[in-house]
């Protein structure tokens, strides 16, 4: 009841300073939403969304959020002459420093703050690689998502360091000041702010943080203006409505840019954040915002979730030092995607290096247009790769079988009695985190589990792409192999 009366204040606080889903400029009515938009609950979407009241048609206008009404560094600092002349003493301070530190003295100030009714709204803990400790960052087995973890926590520890005589000028509570505080003040500017043109660190848009992510569709229309923020930060098209007015109507807006809006921006002939629908939506549907293209291992790292089906999601595996020399792409173009299929970047450079040293100058635009060089190559290709991601399986210290055992005893936990059936090394996972937690069935205890939980979703949804790249290819390699055979031909180039 007290969550339901607080996020009704908020409604009415977003109302009073223009925020609004209404398609008329000015309304007088208690709540900024309710004409097309409404808070709602997704569970399978991670909680707190938006869902539509209404049908709504793709292009169109269904929230607008006042400049006014979007925290940004200069609107804090503007009005805290204290916060002002304490910043000025450390000037190479970052810009997203700046923002989490205004953000932790808006905080300080309580029911006083002019944003305490945002404030009380915004998540209590985030789950960003930043915030793992050492458990679940090795829960992730891979080295390259260990080494991101690692290299999250050393960054924000150094970026709190910096900022920490900021805040002790500030005269902030000593719980503000620790490295959990900070730890929550920048996951939230990582993982909720939206572009703003005027300040890298971005701002907090109320009400507009309440959309939920979907992964960018292949033909969205992105503007030539459209900009990406610093990293973590939403990815957003940029809108550009010029002659439009204040008093303009959303449905005249949204007619003008159904074909060019699909996401949201901030919008200087209006001087208000416009959230767009992406999609026709029916009555009752989640309204989704495309952030941007992430994989797994990026949602982690700069929001904090992660998802099942991630269409940009990727697979790195080991090439070779002398295949890197083969090709002008850079490292991270080299991958297996989420459906098992390598790049072609990764494609091309394996071709290309399948062919024998004396072949590769009078083949290699072949290889670099995509195309393949011949059939043996290409059986070769396969089997090459889908070894790499074989040896790859068996390094890790639990199978892909093992880790959805573990996520089935996750959801288990509390009734965990110890008696775990499987392998050596998924029980020696699952009592290392019990012996690290005591069972102590607390907040803390909890968010540790909800974040090994995500690790072992991450490394699992990892094993699934290597998986299923070999499954892939065994199949065609089978298929090419018999019409080989009763050729007659040799097609093994001796790559293993």
């Amino acid at each position: 009841m007290e969550e339901a009366a607080n996020l009704e204040s908020f409604l009415q606080w977003g109302a009073a300073i223009g925020i609004s889903d209404s398609p008329v400029s000015h309304t007088s009515s208690s709540s900024c939403l309710g004409h097309s938009l409404s808070v709602s609950y997704f569970p399978e979407a991670g909680g707190r969304g938006l869902a539509t009241t209404r049908d709504l048609r793709k292009g169109e206008l269904v929230l607008r959020v006042p400049k006014a009404a979007l925290m940004t560094s200069d609107c804090l600092i503007g009005k805290d002459h204290k916060l002002s002349a304490a910043l000025g003493k450390y000037p190479s301070l970052s810009s997203t420093q700046i923002l989490s530190i205004a953000l932790l003295n808006e905080v300080n100030k309580g029911r006083s703050s002019w944003w305490y009714p945002y404030l009380m709204q915004l998540p209590r803990s985030y789950d960003l690689l930043a915030s793992f400790g050492q458990f679940e960052i090795e829960a992730l087995q891979i080295d390259d998502a260990i080494w991101t973890a690692e290299k999250a926590v050393l960054k924000s520890r150094a970026e709190w360091e910096e900022a920490t005589p900021v805040m002790c000028e500030l005269n902030l509570k000593p719980r503000l000041t620790t490295f959990n505080a900070w730890l929550w003040a920048s996951a939230t500017i990582s993982s909720r702010t939206m572009h703003i043109p005027w300040d890298t660190a971005g701002c907090l848009c109320p009400v507009g943080d309440y959309f939920n992510y979907t992964p960018p569709e292949e033909d969205s229309y992105h503007l030539n203006n459209g900009k990406v923020c610093g990293a973590g930060s939403f990815s957003h098209v940029t809108s550009s409505l010029e002659g439009e007015n204040e008093g303009n109507s959303m449905e005249q807006l949204s007619d003008a840019n159904t074909d060019r809006l699909t996401d949201a921006g901030y919008d200087e002939a209006l001087a208000s954040y416009c959230f767009y629908a992406k999609r026709n939506y029916g009555k009752g549907e989640q309204v989704l915002l495309s952030y941007g293209t992430y994989t797994n291992l990026e949602l982690l790292e700069h929001y904090g979730f992660l998802l099942q089906e991630n269409p940009n999601d990727k697979a790195f595996i080991s090439l070779e030092t002398q295949m890197y020399s083969l090709c002008s792409w850079p490292k991270e173009s080299l991958y297996i995607s989420q459906d098992g299929k390598p790049s072609f970047a990764l494609l091309s450079t394996v071709r290309l290096w399948a062919t024998p040293v004396t072949n590769r100058r009078s083949v290699k635009h072949i290889a670099y247009s995509g195309q393949r060089i011949s059939k043996e190559n290409e059986v070769a290709v396969m089997e090459w790769i889908a070894k790499k991601c074989q040896v790859m399986l068996s390094s890790f210290s639990t199978s892909i079988d093992e880790d959805a055992l573990i996520l089935r005893i996750i959801d288990k936990i509390q009734d965990y009695d110890g008696d775990v059936e499987g392998s050596t090394a998924l029980c020696d996972e699952i009592r290392t985190f019990l012996e690290s937690t005591k069972l102590d069935v607390c907040s803390k205890t909890r968010r540790s589990i909800y974040r090994w939980k995500l690790a072992v979703q991450w490394r699992h949804r990892y094993k699934k792409i290597l998986s299923d790249c070999i499954s892939y290819y065994d199949e065609y390699i089978k298929q090419k192999k018999q019409i080989f055979f009763s050729m007659g031909s040799d097609f093994r180039l001796g790559l293993d």
